[in-house]
């Protein structure tokens, strides 16, 4: 067996853990299928692509996703390094310029003698120790080596791409510059709706033209990125209670709040970007082109991205890995450790269990074990979570 582990996917995830295994002296092999071998979401080759947002969300340390980058940053992460020298104003949130970010990340990663980039698609799970960390965009061959190793399908939802406009095409005699509550200075553009013009924008949407999904698919969208005509759907008041919510902003030039409000955050280190917050879209490009001028302050926009939809795959942790993303066979626990390369061995990859075989009993305290760990939640939640959690179990 080779003492090189072998990673795939060049993302954030596997650019740390590489970069983290070559600071303790350990070879590795990082695969990046990019440019053989395109996605759904990618316009370069460059590591750490952010395909969707430039925000790594809230950096204040009274936030548990705040103080996890912190933690990250005393434990001398690469990719919280090169974000924090890229960052641009977000006010309480880290963002970063996305072209800058991802070619020092590249850099770094490239620069580091005991990481080889190895620019090519993996179609199979590779022998020795190894880390899966390709991402929701997976390649199908791989997702399918996946599969046939797991033994399930993978689960899946659809995730949605907002636009971005040059700095120059934004009417700024009816835009203002502000951060929500004053929190982080004027960082955001915002663009204040009338009542009128907020419902008149609500009806353009849900009629536009949509891409659609696959015919043979349930589209299922994550709820922390949702395109913005299925919150329409929800409700003609989704948006003004959502990414649009006008709370926290006053117009200066009237002192006033308006009756919703869409916000544009800066998106390179120039200030010459800037995207639109929450306005993730499955729209046509000409319906997004219409349809967003109609947004107060936007009716010249330049749009030098639209907004576009695309599949992501995932596994279903819970009940597959166990602690720390280790994945069990079924010949038996901690066959194959993806997390961490200290516990190397020579024996040969034990056979997997198929899909209608009993599990080992290792698996079954592993399920145990996570059924266990939804009953504490469960009894420790509000009374609404415990209902959650009852019907879902049945």
């Amino acid at each position: 067996m080779s003492d090189r582990v072998a990673i795939v996917g060049g993302g954030l995830a596997g650019c740390e853990a590489a970069w983290q295994l070559a600071r303790v002296g350990v070879p590795v092999d990082l695969h990046e299928m990019r440019p053989q071998r395109g996605t759904a979401a990618h316009a370069t080759d460059r590591l750490g692509e952010l395909v969707c947002s430039n925000s790594f969300r809230n950096a204040t340390l009274e936030t548990a996703v705040g103080l996890l980058k912190e933690e990250m940053r005393q434990l001398g992460s690469l990719v919280l390094r090169v974000a924090d020298g890229h960052r641009v104003p977000a006010g309480a949130c880290l963002a970063v310029d996305r072209t800058g970010f991802a070619e020092e990340l590249t850099g770094a990663i490239e620069s580091q003698p005991l990481i080889r980039l190895v620019r090519e698609e993996v179609t199979s799970i590779p022998e020795g120790l190894t880390i899966v960390a390709s991402g929701p965009l997976t390649s199908p061959a791989l997702s399918t080596a996946l599969s046939e190793v797991l033994g399930t399908k993978h689960l899946y939802f659809y995730d949605a791409i907002a636009p971005t406009v040059t700095t120059e095409s934004i009417d700024m005699t009816i835009a203002w510059k502000a951060s929500r509550y004053d929190k982080g200075g004027d960082d955001y553009i915002n663009c204040p709706f009338r009542r009128d013009e907020y419902y008149a924008f609500v009806r353009a949407v849900a009629a536009a033209e949509k891409v659609p999904t696959r015919d043979f698919e349930r589209c299922v969208y994550f709820e922390g990125c949702m395109p913005i005509e299925e919150m329409v759907r929800r409700g003609p008041d989704t948006l003004a209670f959502g990414p649009m919510r006008p709370v926290g902003l006053i117009d200066p030039r009237t002192g006033s709040r308006a009756f919703a409000c869409a916000q544009l955050r800066q998106d390179d280190a120039e200030g010459r970007l800037y995207n639109m917050v929450g306005f993730q879209t499955k729209m046509t490009y000409p319906e997004q082109r219409r349809i967003f001028r109609m947004i107060p302050g936007l009716a010249r926009a330049e749009f030098v991205r639209l907004g576009s939809l695309h599949r992501n795959t995932y596994v279903d942790a819970p009940a597959l890995l166990l602690p720390r993303s280790r994945w069990c066979s079924g010949g038996g626990c901690c066959s194959r450790d993806r997390s961490s390369a200290s516990r190397a061995t020579s024996s040969p990859r034990p056979p997997v269990s198929s899909p209608g075989s009993t599990p080992p009993a290792c698996c079954a305290a592993r399920r145990l074990s996570s059924r266990r760990a939804r009953r504490r939640w469960a009894r420790s939640s509000p009374t609404s979570r415990s209902a959650g959690a009852r019907s879902s179990s049945r």
